[in-house]
């Protein structure tokens, strides 16, 4: 019998279609299943699940491409299915521990910084006040921050403050995507014009592929307008992103890095648990989707067949 996969996905797009078509090229079946239909019910199977599709077997595996926002509630419902695959035997590619690690980014900064991985100072504060007096601080020493959304995504909400451009911006109201919390980033400029970061692509413990992430504008995400350009991993740059994604123990991740003052040193920005590359696979030599689908089923697949239940 084929092996079926679960792809967890909140929308159905180009990467659900590339890893469907990559995972029928090694005779799988990929299933897209969104986490808000699956439900606990014990009374339906031994396992105390449904996965839509799947009847009352569980799937051989599941690669988790998007997790739907929702409130606090549902979305801790959401993970603890993946949480309950993972018990159950199921591989989950990234399991639920490694995206709640990246997706909090206070808590990648803190990880990143005590596994002595370079990463930019941050702080993260729901005190108002603490925060306004760490920015008055920043600023008095020339120096400016960058205010994120602690579960952002694709460089939306992002802010400076502090001292920008000579001039003192102070921290605005945390309402709205901030949901009353700073979590502040010390701002690293760009040491080339137009500015530049750089996405590695980490697959099984190995950096794969990467780009340069060009932009005019500080911000350097794609869907912010950067333009990307295809760069060979340097080993400098391949051995930080490496460590970022074994720090927190992630399958596959979209590793984002700055250069900090020159080209030699080097600063984990971000660690992208459901990473996408479309962006990436237009400067990219092979197929992406393949390399994700290969490792799961070769590495993380051949792994867990002796402990699975049938």
């Amino acid at each position: 019998m084929s092996l079926r996969v679960a792809i967890a996905a909140d929308e159905v797009g180009w990467h659900t279609r590339q890893l469907q078509a990559a995972l029928r090229e090694r005779g799988a079946l990929g299933r897209c299943v969104d986490l808000e239909d699956c439900r606990i019910d014990t009374s339906a199977a031994w396992h105390g699940l449904v996965i839509p599709g799947f009847g009352t077997a569980l799937p051989d595996a599941v690669l988790v491409r998007g997790i739907a926002g929702g409130s606090f509630e549902q979305v801790t419902k959401r993970l603890g299915v993946l949480h309950a695959l993972r018990e159950l035997g199921v591989p989950v590619y990234n399991d639920a521990r490694a995206i709640e690690r990246s997706v909090d980014k206070s808590m990648t900064s803190l990880l990143l910084h005590a596994a002595g991985i370079a990463t930019p100072a941050t702080w993260a504060l729901e005190s108002p006040a603490q925060a306004r007096r760490l920015v008055m601080r920043e600023s008095a020493a020339g120096r400016a921050l960058v205010l994120k959304p602690l579960f952002g995504s694709q460089g939306k909400g992002l802010r400076l403050v502090g001292c920008v451009a000579g001039a003192h911006v102070p921290l605005p109201e945390l309402k709205g995507p901030y949901g009353s919390l700073a979590y502040l980033q010390r701002f690293i400029a760009p040491i080339t014009s137009p500015g530049f970061d750089w996405r590695v692509l980490v697959v099984g413990g190995r950096a794969l592929t990467a780009m340069k992430r060009v932009s005019t504008h500080w911000v350097h995400n794609v869907k912010q307008g950067a333009r990307c350009e295809p760069c060979a991993p340097s080993p400098a740059l391949a051995g930080i992103a490496e460590a970022a994604a074994r720090t927190l123990q992630m399958d596959y991740a979209g590793v984002d890095i700055l250069p900090d003052g020159s080209m030699d040193r080097l600063r984990v920005l971000e660690v992208n648990g459901v990473a996408a590359w479309q962006g990436l696979q237009r400067v990219t030599p092979f197929n992406i989707a393949r390399a994700i689908v290969d490792d799961l089923l070769d590495r993380r697949i051949a792994a867990a067949r002796p402990a699975r239940r049938a």
